[in-house]
């Protein structure tokens, strides 16, 4: 559309001059921002995009579609409007991204021949000319040009066309070339021939481990993350990274981390290049340990967080900080082993029991409206008379955070029992208003 005719039908069109080499380089940068983020393997998507390899790092991001949505998250925070689509190939990831409908799109292991069939063939990344010379012969659809006879297309179009066809279905390998930032420290090695052997792929691992925890000394700088690619002789790259919960540069602490995900590599036909990059660094110092006569070391808690995360994920190794609410199920959250946060406690007031239920559980009560504790309750299936109590505790609905919690009310007991245990229960609703709650009881916490 020609700018004039814009303009008149639009009038507060903001016009600007294109600068391809521009966008190119703030899409150079944004590669690096996603490199440092997400995945040791980040590459440009021209002239729009970016693709990242994300095989064993979606975990660190609460799965594959919490990645997407961080990703798509903070990108609108930097003013940038995303679409973001998850695919076992990049050609799918691609077209999924752009042509399809859906701000976020994530397409099952093994399913994007059938995510790909209706959308249209300009998503294929062929060549401009090719498309329209496609549409005049009514292939309309990469379903359409999938289902046709291949040696007549091909003879006409040349192989690129069924190539970009069989990398988006995954019939055919397309390797990803990675962006290297400048500022990283890396080093690298390449062998005069390939190499598979578990052994000597972990050899030169501690070797590259050596010569980089050398170069981080040299600049008094320690690693956070460590990204090591193993270039296969069919350009295939398999990856592996190590995080920490604090600067390293430990030689064979580092070296141990990532020789434990060695078995993790496929070598192919063999391995020519390795190159260990320094994704995260950090300003590290020696420090004092102490005196001769000084109290003991503290212990090294980092290093058992690295390894177990390095192993089974960051998810599985947390340590509970307390919040300051009445909500019991809101009073503790998960933080970081390595965190220093302290928590906030609530006001002092009725005793609670240090384990709650995962969810309140309803009870059967015996119970005198509108304040009365109950007199007998029953719980799974069995009977408990009760010979003394103690509350209520009256905990009220945080509004601030849901509107449905406004005007909500528990009464908290402690309920000692004939047979000496003490439960902890409540009753949703101040027992007169059924505004206040629904007037039910339940069960939320025992007595150790």
């Amino acid at each position: 559309m020609p700018v004039a005719k814009a303009e008149s039908l639009f009038a507060d069109l903001v016009i600007m001059d294109a600068d391809p080499s521009g966008d190119a380089v703030a899409l150079e940068k944004l590669a690096i921002w996603a490199l440092r983020l997400y995945s040791p393997i980040v590459a440009t998507d021209p002239p729009d995009g970016l693709v990242l390899d994300i095989q064993g790092a979606a975990h660190l991001h609460g799965g594959e579609a919490g990645l997407i949505s961080d990703v798509i998250a903070r990108l609108a925070d930097l003013g940038i409007t995303a679409y973001a689509a998850l695919a076992d190939t990049w050609g799918a990831a691609h077209a999924l991204a752009r042509f399809s409908c859906q701000t976020t799109r994530i397409v099952e292991p093994g399913g994007q021949a059938d995510a790909l069939l209706k959308l249209p063939i300009a998503a294929l990344r062929l060549p401009a000319e090719m498309t329209p010379d496609l549409l005049l012969l009514g292939l309309d659809t990469i379903g359409e040009l999938a289902a046709k006879p291949r040696a007549p297309l091909t003879q006409s179009f040349g192989p690129k066309l069924f190539r970009r066809v069989d990398q988006a279905f995954g019939r055919l390998a397309e390797p990803i070339e990675p962006v290297e930032s400048p500022a990283l420290i890396s080093v690298q090695r390449i062998f005069a021939e390939p190499i598979g052997a578990p052994e000597t792929l972990e050899k030169y691992t501690r070797r590259l481990t050596d010569a980089i925890c050398d170069r981080m000394e040299e600049a008094g700088l320690g690693s956070r993350r460590l990204d090591l690619h193993y270039t296969r002789v069919d350009n295939r790259i398999e990856t592996i990274f190590v995080a920490t919960a604090k600067p390293v540069r430990d030689p064979k602490r580092l070296g141990r981390l990532l020789c434990d995900k060695i078995e993790t590599v496929d070598p192919g036909f063999g391995i020519d290049k390795m190159t260990l990059t320094a994704a995260f660094v950090e300003p590290l110092v020696p420090k004092q340990i102490g005196a001769q006569y000084s109290a003991p070391p503290r212990p090294d808690v980092e290093e058992l967080w690295d390894t177990i995360t390095n192993r089974y994920g960051r998810e599985c190794l947390y340590r509970a900080v307390s919040v300051a609410t009445d909500i019991p199920e809101r009073a503790v959250k998960r933080a970081s082993p390595t965190s220093t946060e302290v928590g906030s406690k609530r006001n002092a007031g009725y005793r609670r029991p240090q384990r709650i239920y995962r969810r309140p559980e309803p009870i059967l009560t015996l119970a005198a409206l509108p304040d009365h504790p109950p007199r007998a309750f029953t719980w799974r299936g069995q009977r408990y008379s009760v010979l003394c109590s103690d509350g209520p505790e009256r905990v009220r609905g945080e509004w601030w955070r849901n509107d449905n919690e406004k005007g909500k009310v528990r009464d908290y007991f402690i309920l000692e029992v004939d047979n000496g245990e003490r439960f902890w229960a409540f009753r949703a609703g101040d027992g007169q208003h059924e505004g206040t709650g629904s007037l039910n009881w339940y069960l939320h916490g025992k007595f150790d």
